[in-house]
């Protein structure tokens, strides 16, 4: 196999679906900053919270004017109505259920399907539902006003699907639970264990037999995990009140792994899943990606079915999958994973990545989000309101996406369904342990995984091995960066390519930007904003400054010491004395008197350690375009820069100044920011991408000021990060 090839191995990919927020935004365009950008960047802003009386919303029945009025039907097949030829249209009628299409802008005027019903936009505009005015004119969302209609005409299971499923037997009631038995004592199911209180989310596509490959919206740093399960635990069937099912052919897997597993001749993808694998349940506190192309809703969980309208429609199923297994906790319902119940064709058409810009860097932190949110409301929808509103001042989804909830809501009081009633949560009390005689084993198959050339081998490789370093070493540290550059250009670029390493990537800039959660920030003064950073942080290991001037090879400083101190007092062409006696620059000798005042006022120590490396006579200047605070020196700064107070000491005289009265040189770490490639004289006719190594800590000056220049930039960086080659 060529050497390229053999990297494209089954488990690099993971490290590929980190990088991919980054190149997709430089591929395909700009993304939206709500999504993108974690809510702790945002300033606080308090949304009103919407009213709604629910005993006053009225009834809404299926008039004799209503689209389709005689159709009834206790179990429904809901899909979209895409432009697709028929042949890439599979989805068939199937006995005993009712196929219903729902239409949206792309949908052409003489579209049919065979044993459907299509609810056109007109149609759709005709049901008298508060919530469909909120819906897209394009995508999956609209699919929220054939679920409406379902419910009205006697729903009792929705299966969400997709025109390219082909049900395997064409027997959908083979294939999940459609009538489940509540009854105590009865049929029991595996589910995962709840033994490590730290797993929140499980790649369900390990158990039934692919572990190299994963779901769409499954975080990134967890599809290395591939090992089968010691054991199971078992859980009384009944509250499986929704149904994830295995697909073959083409999997619900994202836009990076499409990409990237593909051969030269994009031939098709055709993966098979052990379909005589047990069904798995998820305890609470555990969760799994559900996607809107083959899961099967029961009644409890008809509220569930509300996709995102705010959201890219690729994600919207994602963050609808999360929220809904969340609140199913409340009534004391789980999420069950069935064998495969579909045969979807790859048609070769995949999605773009920018379809998949809203899942890629929140979804993490959503999972812990919806893991620690409780709510004391006392009914089920007062308590998905409850968890929407949060949701929404969280930057998870968009202030539409609220009052869309509360419109559909209201719509599913209209149309008279009744709310389950809610149970506490197993997770808020002591778990039972777990003993020898309740655990249960199954070895999943590991079927085969060579496709399209690719060779999956049984060990991580020396990229994914570097990630994870990476990650491990660097993901409790804030990275601050100050944008000179078009803050437009650039912000969400660095922020996203950062993103993989950084716990956060916090952005400084002089044009702030509400819309891409940019601070302003002088850059002659950004230490003052600094400690605003650490309160915003407060359990960070440590913070580093970067100026967008300077790229950070981060691969390079694994070995220094995140203890300590990093400046570059090594770097002589950044880090200088200037003496002032007798110096005639007036700057300097202004900047002089302010260092003497400043270090007059503080408290004896910090006093002792600068004069002992810098004396009366002398102050020192350094760039200070890069520069780490641990956590135990966060205080010694914020104090320091309090004590300076309002005196206009500039960036470049003030960091070195605060760093030599919070420690002695002697004591910085020695092994960071040394190998610095520093060209304070660079021609202005010369790249400065010429100047850049892999193989130093960090490079000045590099001026990225736009897409193309960062696609540049980034295929340079690929020599000490292979990984983001994988992607251009």
């Amino acid at each position: 196999m060529p050497p390229r090839a053999s990297k494209r191995v089954a488990y690099v990919l993971l490290a590929a679906l980190a990088s991919a927020p980054f190149l997709l935004l430089l591929l395909y365009g700009g993304a939206s900053p709500t999504a993108l950008c974690p809510a702790s960047f945002r300033a606080p802003r308090r949304l009103p919270y919407p009213s709604v009386v629910w005993s006053r919303v009225p009834p809404l029945p299926a008039l004799p004017t209503s689209p389709h009025p005689a159709l009834r039907a206790s179990r429904w097949i809901v899909f979209s109505a895409s432009p697709h030829a028929p042949k890439h249209r599979p989805l068939r009628a199937v006995p005993g259920w009712q196929l219903l299409a729902v239409a949206d802008v792309a949908t052409p005027a003489d579209w049919s399907h065979p044993g459907s019903v299509l609810l056109t936009l007109a149609d759709q505009a005709r049901l008298g539902f508060r919530s469909v005015a909120f819906l897209p004119a394009r995508g999956p969302a609209r699919k929220a006003a054939a679920y409406l209609f379902a419910v009205q005409r006697g729903a009792q299971v929705i299966y969400d699907a997709d025109a390219r499923n082909a049900v395997l037997g064409g027997n959908l009631t083979k294939h999940f639970d459609v009538n489940l038995d509540q009854r105590q004592g009865g049929a029991v199911l595996l589910q995962y264990s709840h033994a490590d209180p730290n797993r929140k989310v499980v790649n369900p596509f390990v158990h039934f037999g692919q572990p190299s490959v994963w779901p769409r919206g499954l975080p990134l740093e967890k599809a290395g995990e591939v090992d089968a399960e010691d054991f199971y635990t078992e859980i009384f069937s009944g509250g499986q009140f929704i149904q994830q099912g295995m697909c073959n052919g083409l999997p619900d897997i994202d836009a990076v792994f499409y990409f990237t597993r593909k051969s030269l001749e994009m031939e098709a993808f055709d993966f098979q899943f052990d379909v005589y694998a047990p069904k798995v349940a998820l305890p609470q506190g555990m969760m799994a990606p559900i996607n809107s192309v083959n899961t099967l809703f029961h009644s409890p969980a008809f509220w569930g079915l509300a996709l995102s309208v705010s959201v890219s429609p690729m994600a919207s199923d994602v963050i609808r999958g999360y929220w809904a297994q969340r609140i199913l906790w409340e009534i004391g319902g789980y999420l069950v994973v069935y064998p495969p119940t579909v045969h979807r064709i790859d048609n070769v058409h995949a999605h773009p990545f920018d379809d998949e810009k809203d899942i890629h860097v929140n979804i993490g932190r959503l999972i812990k989000f919806l893991m620690e949110w409780r709510s004391s409301k006392r009914t089920l929808f007062e308590r998905i309101l409850d968890l929407s509103y949060a949701m929404t001042e969280e930057g998870f989804w968009g202030e539409k996406d609220l009052h869309f909830m509360a419109a559909w809501l209201q719509d599913l009081v209209a149309i008279g369904y009744r709310q389950p009633r809610l149970l506490s949560l197993d997770i808020d009390r002591p778990r039972a342990t777990i003993g020898h005689g309740d655990k249960e084993e199954f070895v999943p198959k590991k079927l085969p995984s060579v496709h399209l050339g690719v060779e999956e081998i049984g060990e991580v490789s020396t990229e994914i091995g570097n990630l994870i370093k990476w990650r491990k070493h660097f993901g409790d540290i804030v990275l601050i960066v100050h944008c000179t550059e078009p803050v437009e250009r650039t912000a969400l670029e660095w922020r996203l390519l950062y993103g993989r390493i950084f716990r956060a990537v916090f952005i400084l800039s002089e044009q702030s930007n509400s819309d891409l959660v940019v601070e302003f920030s002088n850059l002659a003064q950004a230490y003052k904003y600094l400690p605003k950073v650490f309160d915003q942080f407060a359990g960070a290991q440590g913070f580093l400054f970067l100026h967008d001037h300077v790229v950070l090879n981060y691969w390079n400083l694994l070995n220094a010491d995140k203890a300590k101190l990093w400046i570059t007092n090594q770097v002589k062409e950044s880090w200088s004395d200037v003496p002032l006696q007798g110096n005639k620059i007036e700057w300097f000798v202004n900047q002089g008197d302010m260092v003497k005042k400043a270090v007059g006022s503080f408290q004896t120590h910090y006093q002792t350690n600068y004069r002992r490396s810098v004396g009366e006579n002398k102050i020192v200047h350094c760039s200070s375009e890069i520069f780490y605070i641990p956590q135990r020196h966060v205080g010694d700064f914020s104090y320091l820069v309090k004590a300076i107070g309002s005196l206009d000491i500039h960036h470049s005289i003030a960091v070195p100044m605060l760093f030599l009265a919070m420690d002695s040189p002697s004591h910085f770490e020695s092994k960071a920011l040394t190998k610095l490639i520093y060209r304070a004289d660079l021609p202005s006719n010369t790249s400065s991408l010429s100047i850049y190594t892999a193989e130093a800590d960090a490079v000045y000056p590099l001026k990225i000021r736009n897409e193309i220049e960062f696609v540049k930039l980034i295929r340079v960086m690929a020599s000490g990060d292979p990984l983001l080659m994988e992607l251009v």
